[in-house]
């Protein structure tokens, strides 16, 4: 039996549900989701295995223009996605702005791979609105698929699912096959307790926050955990520790 196999890398601007959109293809929670911009700092593989394919996702984080260094380090995660997949999956909605850093947009015209634009949170939306979308999607990137879903209500991601199964190469698996993501425990320990953070608290404590685990002890009934949360704030030198 032929085996297909690999990397399917989802960009795509600010806070249009990105995060959420590789929780439901992936069936894990793996990225934090909040209502603020620019949660997810990392790029992160979730792993999808079946007895002929292998799907290796990177959610990344949302694309802007670089204020200080820990937003170049970001910008870097996506650079590396565009240029290393075998399929693209760019991720618009039905409330950001059409002309937003169209500069990537036309990153995308100028790929070898395949390219699927998804237009979310058509739940928020009507039929029209979407059918005009994908038609200013069409004419902008015309080789792409367009598909419109809601990562939220898990409307139509399973027809993006068996799409990208077809467009995978054929190729042995890149990761053993009981394996669903690059990362480790302690990392998605601290991944939690930041996503907290940011859902809790708003004025309290700053937007910029790193969450580093320094005692990770796994029991059979509970987790022992030890974090220390470093607070940051913005300076027009970079980003100030407190």
């Amino acid at each position: 039996m032929a085996h297909k196999s690999g990397f399917v890398n989802i960009i795509g601007n600010p806070n249009v549900g990105k995060s959420t959109l590789m929780n439901v293809l992936v069936g894990e929670k793996l990225s934090i989701v909040t209502s603020k911009a620019q949660t997810t700092r990392h790029r992160i593989m979730g792993i999808v295995n079946g007895e002929d394919y292998q799907i290796v996702y990177s959610d990344t984080p949302g694309i802007l223009k670089p204020n200080y260094r820990l937003q170049e380090s970001m910008m870097d995660f996506v650079d590396t996605a565009i240029g290393d997949a075998d399929v693209i999956l760019y991720v618009t909605d039905v409330i950001e702005k059409r002309d937003k850093n169209l500069d990537y947009v036309e990153k995308l015209n100028g790929l070898v791979c395949p390219v699927i634009i998804i237009i979310n949170k058509i739940d928020r939306s009507n039929q029209q609105e979407v059918a005009d979308l994908a038609a200013w999607w069409k004419e902008k990137v015309p080789a792409a698929e367009i598909f419109a879903a809601s990562a939220l209500e898990k409307f139509n991601v399973d027809s993006i699912f068996e799409r990208i199964k077809e467009l995978l190469p054929d190729s042995p698996p890149w990761y053993d096959k009981d394996v669903f993501t690059d990362r480790s425990m302690r990392f998605f320990a601290s991944e939690i307790i930041r996503e907290k953070i940011l859902e809790f608290y708003d004025k309290e404590i700053p937007y910029c926050t790193e969450v580093v685990i320094e005692e990770f002890k796994e029991g059979e009934e509970r987790y022992d955990i030890k974090a220390v949360i470093n607070v940051m704030r913005e300076s027009q030198k970079g980003i100030i520790i407190g």
